[in-house]
């Protein structure tokens, strides 16, 4: 029994066509490439002396580039990078630090990123330089410190040695963040002993200098009345006592809840109030 077979015929030239159409897309997909919001490419020039760093990298959407040569797509958006470590207070105490870098790429420099740190550069660069970072500023500091009142500013510290070496590889940090600062169980709970006794002694402080103010006050009041009635003693005469004693017995006299008998006189001249109703 005879197989039948498929006999394909091409039009003339038709292949040379095909096999051209085919170049045409491998060719168009090597020269085309698309970057993404937030992206920059770094154009490498096969034949034309490398890696791009004098022109601005090229930006976001579809990009036509020969196709010998090669674009490499960087984020220069801004990216974070968490850092778990081991460092030593001052006292050679071991701590354990939690921090978070904010960084991106400087997007006119990328070219030069590229050329000496490489795609790696985040753990060729970012993370050494932030560990070295660490390590001397908490250093400088006692657990103590540490634990209570220096964490704001060993974040700032950090970020100001990091950022000081970040600037000169092409990488702009916007902020460091302490996250966690862990210190020996042993040693936190002496800390929190100390600051707990360190607490009830400024309160029994605070309350001798309260009973000191107050007892300061009453003998400031007590001296003010005896001075008061030093000076009045000193300014009542005899004929003033009289006076007074004369004014008081007529308002009396006038009440109408009291009467009044007067007869003779007291030793002072004064009239004798002898009953009333």
């Amino acid at each position: 029994m005879a197989n039948n077979q498929l006999d394909i015929k091409f039009p003339k030239g038709g292949v040379f066509f095909i096999v051209l159409a085919v170049l045409a897309i491998i060719l168009f997909s090597k020269a085309t490439v698309t970057i993404n919001s937030g992206q920059a490419g770094v154009l490498y020039k096969t034949f034309g002396g490398g890696v791009v760093t004098d022109e601005p990298p090229l930006g976001e959407g579809f990009q036509i580039v020969a196709p010998w040569n090669k674009v490499f797509i960087y984020e220069v958006r801004q990216q974070e990078i968490y850092e778990k470590m081991q460092v030593l207070s001052s006292n050679g105490l071991e701590i354990q630090l939690e921090a978070s870098a904010w960084f991106q790429p400087q997007a006119d420099k990328i070219g030069s990123l590229h050329q000496e740190k490489g795609e790696n550069y985040i753990s060729r660069v970012i993370q050494p330089t932030i560990r070295s970072a660490a390590r001397s500023v908490v250093g400088r500091y006692t657990p103590e410190q540490l634990y209570s009142s220096k964490r704001d500013v060993i974040q700032t510290e950090i970020f100001v040695e990091t950022k000081k070496i970040l600037d000169k590889q092409y990488i702009q940090l916007n902020e460091i963040l302490v996250r966690d600062v862990t210190l020996p169980t042993t040693i936190k709970t002496a800390i929190e002993r100390k600051l707990k006794q360190e607490q009830e002694s400024l309160e029994y402080e605070f309350r001798l200098v309260t009973a000191k103010k107050e007892a300061e006050k009453q003998i400031i009041e007590a001296q003010g009345k005896a001075d008061a009635n030093r000076i009045l003693s000193a300014s009542l005469t005899e004929k003033i006592l009289q006076d007074k004693g004369i004014e008081a017995t007529i308002e009396l006299s006038k009440s109408s809840n009291s009467k009044v008998v007067v007869i003779g006189s007291g030793k002072s001249g004064m009239p004798i109030i002898l009953g009333n109703q």
